[in-house]
């Protein structure tokens, strides 16, 4: 939709609507913004590896490690990440409130009851402040034995690469606009169960967020593979196809007419790809249509549970010798390990995801879709908040990206003239009038970003 895309756009045929005239339309094609072009090189790989390495000095951040100390375990950790948000948040004017929300809990991994605090800063939106963005990154850490509390756990890539960055998008964006709320959470309790990633999930649904996106970075500080191979020019995303909580009736409409891969999740890893593609030139996003990597889990599963969209960014290639391994020769999660010019680079692709989406309009509500038996395809959708136009895009059904759009103007309905239903799958994005677009929503629940209620 961005660059690899103008021939494309600039070709389409011009099309009537059944709606009139705008009242106000945004740019016909889509916008660069020269502040998100600021943002790709933005992050200070300074801060991230001194982030790191204050998180790496606190020995383990074992979930059930020591919470008294001021200098070992989970508890010294959680409080200079508390203490490192609440700095921001004196520099940018008193932007981030901070709290530090808990559940305890008690499982495989945690015979006995286990308090779980998450750490996390808020920046209200200045118009649209129920709709919020979340970027996660879980703060504690292990070594083979998931039970060990006591010996070493530096867990420098896993995942203090993601807090680091997510501290980094927070400090980068407090003293920049945004219309919807942000959140930066370092989650605990990760390893043990996703525990933390519930307590934030559950902190969301109490207080009536509408989370529009949830972005879990874990792992994401290594650019050599396991197989020796370095490549620091691409990150995976991985996103589920169809919707956690989906309902059995809502799952036979979805088969028989389409979806499986236009989740809200998924259509946001296309949001973040073509972002790459606009503002970070020499990095690529790899779409991944998975939950997340094979037998495995992160934080952003209890969100998605929730009904929640989100998304894993996590490194293009793994090294398993560095990951859940006791300090030894040749194993074990250190910072020499890490490459921080690839982590800023996640990093950058982090902060100017959240930039875009808390300046854009929510992404349209109610889109529905007809066109059986005819020759053109009627759309239509309720309007939202902020939004100057609409853009209705559609693509071959075996296409990964989104082919072609065109901008329809301040409307709720849109007539595709001789696009025949049948042979595509469409959606349809918000845009703001200084060109901030939203995710595509593709038609009916299989696509919708408003939260379901979950079903069990």
């Amino acid at each position: 939709m961005f660059r690899r895309h103008r021939l494309l756009l600039a070709a389409l045929l011009p099309f009537a609507t059944a709606a009139t005239a705008a009242i106000a339309k945004p740019p016909a094609q889509p916008v660069e913004h020269p502040e998100l072009h600021a943002l790709a090189s933005a992050p200070s790989e300074q801060e991230l590896r001194a982030t790191i390495t204050a998180l790496v000095g606190f020995g383990t951040r074992h979930t059930l490690s020591d919470t008294r100390s001021d200098t070992r375990g989970i508890g010294a950790a959680r409080r200079w990440v508390q203490a490192r948000f609440e700095q921001i948040g004196r520099d940018c004017g008193g932007c981030l409130q901070v709290i530090t929300p808990s559940q305890a809990f008690t499982g495989e991994r945690a015979p006995k009851p286990v308090g779980v605090a998450d750490v996390v800063a808020i920046k209200r939106g200045s118009s649209d402040p129920d709709r919020v963005i979340v970027i996660t990154g879980h703060l504690d850490s292990r070594v083979t034995d998931i039970m060990d509390t006591t010996h070493d756990a530096p867990g420098a890539n896993d995942d203090a690469s993601g807090v680091a960055a997510l501290i980094e998008v927070a400090r980068l964006l407090s003293t920049q606009d945004n219309r919807a709320t942000l959140v930066f959470a370092a989650l605990s309790g990760e390893e043990q169960g996703l525990y933390g990633g519930k307590v934030l999930a559950d902190y969301a649904v109490a207080h009536g967020w509408r989370v529009e996106a949830e972005l879990n970075n874990d792992i994401v500080g290594n650019s050599r593979g396991q197989n020796g191979v370095r490549d620091n020019t691409m990150v995976r995303v991985f996103s589920e196809g169809t919707k956690s909580n989906e309902t059995l009736k809502q799952a036979a409409f979805r088969r028989y007419h389409g979806g499986e891969v236009d989740s809200p999740s998924r259509n946001l890893a296309r949001y973040i790809d073509r972002l790459a593609d606009a503002y970070l030139p020499d990095f690529d996003v790899h779409m991944v249509y998975r939950t997340d990597r094979y037998g495995r889990g992160g934080d952003q599963v209890p969100f998605l549970q929730a009904g929640f969209p989100a998304v894993r960014v996590t490194e293009g290639h793994e090294d398993y010798t560095r990951q859940h391994q006791e300090l030894r020769p040749g194993y074990g999660d250190t910072i020499d390990g890490l490459d921080f010019r690839y982590l800023a680079r996640v990093t950058a692709l982090n902060a100017i995801t959240m930039a875009s989406l808390s300046r854009a309009p929510a992404p349209p509500g109610g889109v529905d879709i007809k066109g059986a038996l005819a020759t053109d395809t009627t759309m239509n959708w309720q309007r939202v908040a902020g939004a100057a136009g609409y853009r209705v895009h559609w693509r071959d059904t075996t296409a990964p990206q989104w082919q072609y759009a065109r901008a329809v103007g301040n409307v709720d309905q849109a007539v595709l003239e001789d696009v025949v239903i049948d042979d595509w799958y469409f959606g349809v994005s918000s845009v703001s009038a200084d060109g901030y677009e939203s995710p595509v929503v593709f038609p009916g629940e299989a696509g919708s970003f408003e939260r379901s209620p979950p079903t069990h």
